[in-house]
């Protein structure tokens, strides 16, 4: 899985996507999104770094099977708030 962390100021944006989505455009209905190289291709990460960052961000942008299970097992997201484009699954998280 990659990670990618942008921050500004106080705001800790965190992107997190498998392996195999880095780089992808999924379409569905008038949904069209690019896992993009540069915003989401950092560091490759285990569960407990994804864990560790999702803790840490204001923001959270998450594309793939791998890390939506990790932040679902780790209470960051609920599975019920899983939406899929194109099949692979998406959740964005804002902690206010």
């Amino acid at each position: 899985m990659y990670l990618k962390v942008h921050s500004s100021g106080s705001n800790v944006v965190v992107a997190i996507c498998d392996r195999e989505v880095l780089g992808k455009t999924l379409k569905e209905g008038n949904i069209t999104v690019t896992v993009d190289d540069g915003f989401f291709c950092g560091e490759i990460v285990d569960a407990e770094r994804i864990e560790e960052a999702l803790k840490n961000a204001t923001t959270a942008n998450l594309f793939g099977e791998k890390c939506i299970q990790c932040a679902i097992s780790c209470g960051m997201v609920n599975p019920e708030k899983v939406i899929y484009i194109n099949g692979i699954p998406h959740a964005q998280i804002f902690q206010i």
